[in-house]
């Protein structure tokens, strides 16, 4: 009997590119496959039955052993900036397209990442292992579950057959989800080499499916950029509300739809650090948390810059000239934009509603300094904040200051806000629940959720995906995954492998 993902599959919107923009192959079968984790919700959105794991056909198509006659996979290619240094041809080199799914609102790509090497491969093996499977797969859609634009994970199949990477581990398939996987550095490919005819054609393709309404203006491609600049100012801003640290924003990891796109080296931050690093590989600090609004504004800048060519009437240094002038206030608008979206998250994070009076960004700016001083638990603090609404002279947030003196004097600054904002405290503790997370993805309950994995045990995996699709609720089954971490966490560190 044919697997109802059969049956939904088709071929990607992305084939009618053409053969300069990816190379068609079939995933390398692994052996003995089972399942890890599924997302029910996602598998309702594309229409798949919640109980997937029940269908043995749909564990080999997203294991890569059977790939349906009627669809072409594919790697794409593409290039990039890494750590800020041009690395020239990059591509899916562990990741393959099988096809696409349409829904009645959306067209989903379905993207095998660990399914065998590609021409994009660069002698690595095109293999992913369960430990970074699990990380994006739990990532993914806690992300989503924040409303936090992401690609999304379907599911998560492993297989015996084992791979090197620190240490010996299984190999394993993550079923990655997206509208598109495109990136800056598709863009910056055709390019660096001259593709013009290409750049204009992948630009065109991009437009007319995901960005219709630069299509009414006069000047499509410049419309487009300051669509894609917005989009973007406002995804790290949401990343910098919630406290959350890519790790590796390379060009080649920036969504041109704006989504969090390639979850490696990431973290929440649990002990508020401004100038954080969670990629112990980044020994220059190029993508710390404080970096990232100005990391996603030099990538446009790349961005910016690959799209010159279509943006100019002809080659004339003339026409350039002029393209480059009337793309600069765009550039420039982003600080303004991410700013103001950040300080509006900030304001309802606190309560404020929303307001960015003088005041309201004075007691934000404030706050951002002495958690920072204080090394005082991001998540723990905004959720717990809400509390002190009705008793200010609660303790619980208190006790884990050092500078207790900054503390009060805070304290008594926030409290007043919200008496001349006149905040009425029933309805704002509500809506400050509504935004500050009980739960996120902390650094010792994914590894806690592998370690277990690793031991053949996926339970934690499918609790951890359960409770943080709902982070806001309270949810009193899994309030043992709302506790601060317990000290052996300082101590975990994740590179470009995990």
């Amino acid at each position: 009997m044919p697997s109802l993902l059969e049956s939904l599959l088709d071929h990607s919107y992305f084939l009618s590119l053409g053969k300069d923009f990816y190379s068609s192959l079939q995933p390398t079968p692994l052996p003995q496959p089972s399942w890890v984790a599924v997302s029910p919700e996602l598998a309702s959105t594309l229409g798949l039955n919640s109980h997937l794991k029940t269908d043995d056909a749909a564990l080999n198509i997203l294991t890569g052993i059977e790939v349906p006659s009627s669809l072409a996979p594919f790697a794409a290619v593409y290039s990039g900036h890494q750590f800020g240094v041009w690395a020239g041809q990059l591509g899916d080199g562990r990741a393959i397209t099988l096809g696409q799914i349409n829904t009645q609102d959306q067209s989903w790509e379905l993207q095998l990442k660990g399914a065998g090497p590609t021409p994009y491969s660069r002698m690595g093996d095109g293999r992913a292992v369960l430990r970074s499977s699990i990380r994006e797969f739990l990532c993914s859609e806690a992300m989503h579950g924040l409303g936090i634009p992401t690609t999304r994970a379907l599911a998560i199949t492993q297989s015996p057959k084992q791979v090197i990477r620190e240490s010996i581990e299984n190999a394993a398939v993550v079923t990655r989800v997206a509208p598109s996987f495109i990136r800056f550095g598709h863009f910056e490919h055709f390019a660096s080499n001259g593709q013009h005819a290409q750049l204009q054609e992948l630009t065109d393709f991009v437009i007319t499916n995901f960005y219709p309404e630069s299509l009414q203006h006069d000047k499509p491609y410049l419309h487009f950029f300051e669509m894609v600049l917005k989009r973007s100012a406002k995804l790290v801003a949401q990343w910098q509300s919630v406290g959350f640290c890519h790790g590796v924003l390379n060009t080649d990891n920036m969504s041109i739809l704006g989504l969090t796109l390639d979850y490696g080296p990431f973290g929440f931050m649990d002990k508020f650090a401004f100038n954080h690093i969670c990629n112990h590989t980044d020994s220059q600090g190029r993508y710390s948390f404080a970096n990232q609004p100005q990391v996603f504004y030099w990538n446009l800048l790349c961005l910016a810059q690959a799209l010159l060519p279509l943006m100019a009437r002809d080659d004339s240094d003339e026409a350039m000239e002029q393209a480059v002038e009337e793309i600069k206030p765009v550039l420039t608008s982003f600080t303004n934009i991410y700013l103001q979206e950040y300080q509006v998250l900030m304001s309802y994070k606190l309560g404020f509603d929303g307001d960015t009076s003088e005041q309201s960004l004075k007691i934000i700016q404030e706050l951002i300094q002495i958690l920072d001083k204080n090394s005082i638990d991001y998540t723990y603090f905004f959720r717990n904040l809400s509390r002190l609404i009705k008793e200010p002279q609660l303790s619980l947030l208190k006790d884990h200051f050092i500078d207790t003196v900054a503390y009060d004097t805070w304290i008594t600054s926030y409290i007043n806000q919200l008496q001349i904002l006149k905040a009425e405290p029933e309805l704002t503790i509500y809506k400050m629940h509504q935004v500050n997370p009980k739960y996120v993805l902390r650094q010792h309950l994914a590894q806690m959720a592998i370690t277990q994995s690793q031991a053949g045990d996926h339970t934690m995996v499918e609790k951890l995906q359960q409770c943080l699709t709902h982070p806001f609720d309270e949810q009193p089954e899994f309030e043992e995954y709302a506790a601060l971490p317990p000290e052996w966490a300082n101590h975990l560190e994740v590179s470009c492998s995990s």
